[in-house]
């Protein structure tokens, strides 16, 4: 066992002066709630194992050198996608809403999908490619309210899109380049009002 402030933080077993074999981890604030119990090798986590936060199932399944590999990942207490990871990213499996109805599936990292936030409300609906986000997609912001419609390039803005307020009012209709605004681009007052149209360089007006 090791302790923080002696506050119990990890309780497993060791060998060679390694973590192997099974363990637990908890909060160092010393709350006594799990961040992770189950198998270890080398130091890492690695084979079956749960993960916690705050004390709520997130993870339920194997891992990979300290990363999750394949399982269940739950969120607000329902299954939320089922399958495979790669580097921490949903890569082969499906997705389910909260009455456990498909609504998405990914192959090899590709495929349609939305995201949720805690509250259940919708954040990202989208295509992905190779784990990342890549084509056309949508944002929202913590009251599903949509803030951005654009292109999406390994993961980054890159290409034309749009940006709203939270009225559903355009801010920005123009160009992206790895995620900031980059040249020909128009901005938009809090009343849908033109206020500039020109060229953007790293996201600010670009001055001629």
């Amino acid at each position: 066992m090791e302790y923080i402030r002696g506050k119990l933080k990890f309780e497993y077993n060791y060998s060679n002066g390694e973590k192997n074999g099974q363990g637990k981890e908890y909060y160092a604030n010393g709350n006594g709630k799990l961040i992770y119990e189950g198998e270890y090798s080398n130091d890492e986590r690695n084979g079956k194992g749960k993960e916690y936060e705050k004390g709520i199932l997130i993870f339920d399944g194997w891992y990979k050198s300290n990363e999750k590999y394949k399982g269940k990942y739950y969120r607000n207490g329902y299954l939320e996608f089922q399958g495979e990871f790669k580097d921490e990213k949903k890569y082969n499996g499906y997705g389910y809403d909260k009455k456990g109805k498909i609504l998405y599936q990914l192959i090899n990292g590709n495929g349609s999908i939305k995201e949720y936030n805690k509250k259940g409300i919708i954040k990202f609906e989208g295509e992905y490619l190779n784990g990342k986000r890549n084509g056309i997609r949508k944002e929202y912001d913590d009251n599903g309210n949509l803030e951005f419609v654009g292109q999406y390039l390994n993961g980054k803005k890159n290409g034309k899109g749009k940006e709203y307020n939270k009225n559903g009012k355009l801010k920005f209709k123009g160009e992206y380049l790895n995620d900031e605004r980059n040249g020909k681009g128009n901005e938009y007052n809090n009343n849908g009002k033109l206020i500039f149209e020109g060229e953007y360089s790293e996201r600010e007006r670009k001055r001629i």
